[in-house]
């Protein structure tokens, strides 16, 4: 027996790119039998809804709203609700942080002037994890692909956004060349998307009750699987990257080598 949990969601009270409450997917994910959700609302350098002129504390609040509102309703219909979020750097990289929570963010407001290595060292000293959201990801608002290699836990090897295939299989071979826990992810924005074929995921063989107890999955690289569509990792052709590359060390600093070689 395994269970199922979404691992990217946006909610419109904490991402500006999102249409959809948080409260409008507890049903629809349960009907499609996940066992739970992590709300990533876009931090304070990505597309956030929240006003960055706030004081700390108020933009915390802000942005923990998204979160909070699908929590109540999880709580509701007895469905797991987790808190993260989705930190954007250079307007280029994501990254998913799991395992802090909003008193945490109170304590940390240097957290908005983090570099990736910063980040990674005070999420984990904290006890989270650091997750690369959909590193080869190609569109018109990204200038450069970076994939830090000495930052995360584990790389997101599918998106159910990503418009290419090849995407999420050179992301899969990334995560291999790391030997790194890897995950899936649906990056829902709306509610319309959350159908058996608009929604990606991961399996655990035990049932998560806290965003500890997933964190710990995937820093142990226990992922039982992944909900991704049919072939979507395993693509091999015309794997057109138009981008620059940068490769990050864990000091993130950037190392000269040909990506295509390092994969």
């Amino acid at each position: 027996m395994s269970f199922l949990y979404e691992t990217h969601l946006h909610t419109v009270f904490s991402s500006a790119c999102a249409n959809s409450k948080g409260s409008e997917y507890i049903r629809l994910y349960k009907e499609l039998g996940y066992s739970g959700i992590v709300v990533t609302d876009h931090f304070y350098h990505g597309n956030t809804a929240v006003p960055r002129g706030l004081p700390w504390k108020e933009w915390v609040k802000q942005f923990c709203k998204g979160y909070e509102e699908a929590k109540n309703e999880g709580d509701k219909q007895g469905f797991e609700v987790f808190f993260g979020w989705e930190e954007t750097f250079d307007g280029c990289d994501d990254y998913l942080v799991y395992g802090l929570d909003r008193e945490w963010l109170f304590e940390h407001p240097e957290a908005k002037n983090w570099s990736r290595g910063q980040q990674y060292n005070a999420v984990k000293a904290a006890g989270g994890c650091v997750i690369q959201g959909h590193p080869f990801r190609q569109h018109s608002y990204i200038h450069r692909i970076v994939l830090s290699t000495g930052c995360v836990d584990a790389v997101e090897v599918a998106n159910a956004t990503n418009f290419e295939q090849s995407y999420d299989a050179l992301a899969m071979r990334y995560a291999q060349k790391l030997r790194l826990s890897y995950t899936a992810g649906s990056d829902t924005h709306d509610a319309r998307q959350v159908h058996q074929d608009g929604v990606f995921g991961i399996y655990i063989k035990k049932k998560m009750k806290t965003i500890g107890d997933l964190v710990n999955e995937i820093c142990n690289n226990n992922i039982a699987g992944i909900k991704i569509s049919d072939g979507r990792c395993d693509y091999f052709g015309d794997e057109r990257v138009e981008l620059p590359v940068v490769i990050r060390d864990k000091n993130d600093h950037i190392i000269n080598k040909n990506w295509k070689e390092f994969i």
